[in-house]
């Protein structure tokens, strides 16, 4: 009787023009000071050794400046498509999920998807893009008592869909990945596992990635990222103020300002208009917070490439600073199916679709991608801690940076020179 269900239930699969993958990426970010990082990271997952394959970080170096052109090009997308809006999104966890999807594509599917990764396959073999992502992963995940930064991916698969042996191992050693079996013909719990697995994932920061699955889903791939960090030098909450953040040239909201008088690194980039300031967290990673001049944040946006990048990093020079900096709360959800369309990844999202990487049979195709970052900002530490860090400073009175319109934010981890979170705070108030 059960051999004949399950019979019956694969020929209504295969009857399928193409079964659907959803393709399901999020990221959640934060850094609230309410218990101990250690107790957390104690929690974590075990760190599983490190093979000793190659030099890691020569490895990673081969993919970074593509997942930097990516982040660009995404970007562009994003700012093209909501010029007025909030943007806030993980490059380096939309391009892990992407590479991971290229590795069970074939043939044009494949070539496609890397390409809208901004890879050249002429310049770089395949074989050295998922080995770059491997170590990458390896780097951010690493241990590091001052950051907790835990990036992976989830397959969520129907039971009766039999992947591949070989796509199981190079998802679990090349992109830490684990699969799930789960039962699709029942759309509300396999919502409600996927959904729980996330909030369980991004410590309960994103609870709702999927509002609906599509009856005839079969596979779900989820990416996430959960980054929680530190300033190294807090801003003194004594200090955080009520202020006026100025959307545009007509609208002003009130936000709390947060000041700190310290040494920073900073540029003023006269060509771009706009001065660029490095706050950095405890561990390897900074801030990079970028303010246009009025009007000219359209001009930036347009320039912005790798090179600009290295040079800011290049001219960055520590000096005394009053930063002014607002608290704020804000999240981006992306349907990256449209913006990977526009950069001419078409394929995967319809029937000439290849996967067959994933199964062996080309009857799949990505019905849905959907991407959800979430950001705040804050004192970060207690009245006590913030005091105990204060800078020695002269009596003079510094330059003041004040973050009051419109401006850009990088979260960088330095070791890798991977951008994890790129954003453009247009109205801190927003929700």
């Amino acid at each position: 009787m059960a051999a004949h269900g399950h019979g019956s239930l694969l020929s209504k699969l295969q009857r399928m023009m193409k079964a659907t993958l959803l393709l399901c990426l999020l990221v959640s970010m934060l850094h609230p000071p309410i218990h101990s990082l250690t107790d957390e990271l104690k929690a974590t997952d075990p760190q599983e050794p490190h093979p000793h394959e190659g030099d890691p970080l020569e490895s990673c170096q081969r993919i970074v400046p593509s997942n930097t052109d990516f982040a660009f090009q995404f970007y562009r997308q994003v700012t093209t498509q909501e010029p007025d809006k909030n943007v806030f999104f993980s490059p380096v966890s939309i391009s892990t999920a992407f590479a991971l999807l290229a590795l069970g594509s074939r043939g044009t599917s494949k070539a496609q998807v890397l390409q809208g990764l901004a890879f050249n396959l002429t310049n770089t073999q395949e074989e050295e893009i998922h080995d770059g992502f491997h170590h990458l992963l390896l780097l951010l995940n690493r241990p590091d008592s001052q950051v907790q930064l835990n990036m992976g991916n989830t397959l969520f698969m129907d039971k009766h869909l039999k992947p591949l042996k070989t796509f199981l191992k190079d998802i679990k050693k090349l992109y830490k990945g684990k699969v799930v079996s789960s039962n699709f013909q029942n759309s509300t719990e396999a919502k409600k596992e996927i959904n729980d697995h996330i909030n369980n994932k991004t410590h309960g920061n994103i609870n709702q990635i999927l509002q609906d699955l599509s009856p005839n889903a079969l596979l779900v791939i989820v990416n996430y990222i959960y980054f929680k960090a530190y300033w190294e030098n807090p801003f003194n909450i004594k200090g955080t103020h009520k202020d006026y953040f100025h959307v545009n040239a007509k609208t002003s909201v009130e936000v709390k300002m947060m000041t700190r008088d310290g040494f920073y690194k900073t540029y003023s980039d006269r060509k771009l208009s706009c001065e660029v300031v490095q706050i950095p967290y405890k561990g390897d990673i900074v801030a990079l917070f970028i303010l246009p001049n009025e009007g000219k944040i359209k001009q930036l946006e347009d320039a912005l490439t790798k090179d600009i990048v290295s040079t800011w990093e290049k001219s960055l020079q520590r000096r005394r600073m009053e930063v002014y900096l607002p608290k704020l709360s804000i999240s981006g959800i992306y349907d990256l199916k449209k913006m990977f369309m526009n950069l001419g990844v078409t394929d995967v999202f319809s029937d000439p679709a290849d996967l067959s990487g994933i199964t062996g049979k080309p009857d799949v195709k990505v019905s849905k991608a959907t991407h959800k970052a979430l950001l705040k900002i804050h004192e970060n530490g207690t009245e006590a801690a913030a005091v105990t860090s204060t800078d020695f400073l002269p009596h003079s009175v510094p330059p003041v940076i004040k973050f009051n319109r419109p401006f850009l934010l990088w979260i960088v981890d330095q070791y890798t020179q991977s951008i994890l979170f790129m954003g453009k705070v247009v109205n801190p108030t927003e929700k």
